[in-house]
């Protein structure tokens, strides 16, 4: 949409306007973060016009398909990006481009290459090749190093909402990555897939859809993009991430502020995941779980590791204001309840991975009901007394 459509849509009435209250007020707010966010995106847009790359190396742009509204950005549903809104969508990409700076002067991280190399590992357990894939956000530069060739991958396209990270993963240059393997970034929205439908064989998420506001959405979104026989892999943060820190800042606030404030996001759990995948019509779902333990000097040592990976708090109903007072507690009971032997204190990511595949007719099939020979009654009596 065109600077100008989007004035003439929400010009402003030159008359006075009387002063909103109750619902009013609140319909007024709605249209301004309404008008804010389209005028983000084409800033957004801009930023990527603007910026020149590297002959090697393409970005691609496209329309954005959504569930609701099909494909193109007139829809409603697309400008409102979600129709329940968690998480703050604009914040998450702010945290993505300073997670991309402080990344670029920082070792890599050995928690995403963990978890990229156990996700990709399930391409070794697959006959089929996948020649286009499609990566979306997350730990995408331990994607990028650790895929070496798994999978028969041909043509691989790495999508984040962050310039800043693309362009990061764009120009990082690995002396482990597979020369043969061709290469296109993409600048897009988790929520509103910009690829066509049946386009790919292979969708990677690592670490990165557990900040969409509509999960059950963008994973049918990623079924549709899938070809048949095509395959979804996933892996997010379980809710039980981070209890520790949970715990501590529960506390820390009942303490120091005498109620409790929203920190940390709310998390799928283990049984949600089989869930989700069977709503968004994957076929075969598979869905199993991870712990990893992290071991830190200091909370604070914590949050600069959060930091990097671009995981702080973007809840849209969060307290902006953190108090000193509350953070100092926060740190010491964190340390009295949790600290190690040697000094250290742990931080718990569970991890829950996500396997599905798009409906092809090689897949096994249940038989039709009331299709049986055998009854369990006669299984029972055969088998039975064996025990």
């Amino acid at each position: 949409m065109k600077n100008r459509e989007i004035y003439r849509l929400f010009k402003p009435n030159p008359e006075p306007r009387p002063t909103f209250s109750g619902v009013a007020k609140n319909e007024r707010e709605r249209e301004m973060r309404r008008i804010n966010s389209l005028y983000g995106r084409i800033g957004l847009l801009r930023r990527v016009s603007e910026r020149s790359t590297k002959q090697s190396h393409t970005f691609l742009a496209s329309l954005s398909f959504s569930t609701a509204g099909g494909y193109g950005g007139d829809s409603e549903f697309q400008q409102n990006s979600s129709k329940v809104k968690i998480f703050d969508r604009d914040l998450k990409r702010i945290h993505r481009d300073r997670a991309a700076w402080l990344s670029s002067r920082q070792e890599k991280d050995s928690f995403f290459d963990a978890v990229a190399d156990n996700l990709l590992d399930r391409l070794e357990d697959c006959k089929k090749t996948f020649p286009t894939a499609f990566c979306l956000g997350g730990s995408l530069g331990a994607v990028k190093r650790l895929i070496r060739g798994r999978g028969g991958i041909e043509k691989l396209i790495m999508m984040d909402t962050s310039y800043d990270m693309i362009k990061s993963c764009r120009d990082a240059q690995e002396d482990s990555l597979d020369k043969t393997i061709e290469m296109s970034y993409l600048v897009g929205d988790e929520e509103f897939l910009p690829i066509k439908e049946s386009s790919v064989d292979l969708i990677i998420s690592s670490l990165g859809l557990h900040w969409t506001n509509d999960l059950p959405g963008s994973m049918i979104q990623c079924k549709l993009a899938l070809k048949p026989d095509g395959l979804f892999l996933a892996a997010i943060l379980g809710g039980e991430t981070l209890k520790e820190l949970r715990i501590a800042c529960t506390l820390a606030h009942m303490e120091r502020e005498g109620g409790i404030s929203p920190r940390l996001s709310p998390l799928a759990q283990v049984r949600d995941a089989g869930n989700l995948l069977t709503r968004a019509g994957f076929s075969l779902p598979g869905v199993d779980v991870d712990e990893y333990v992290v071991k830190y000097k200091s909370a604070l040592d914590l949050i600069e590791h959060l930091r990097a990976m671009g995981e702080t708090n973007a809840l849209l109903q969060r307290n902006k204001i953190l108090n000193r007072e509350t953070a100092l507690a926060t740190a010491a009971i964190y340390d009295s309840m949790f600290a190690t032997e040697d000094g250290t204190i742990p931080a718990t990511f569970q991890v829950i991975y996500m396997t599905g595949w798009r409906e092809h007719s090689s897949h096994q099939q249940a038989k039709r009901r009331g299709s049986a020979t055998v009854s369990f009654r006669d299984l029972h009596k055969q088998f039975g007394g064996q025990s």
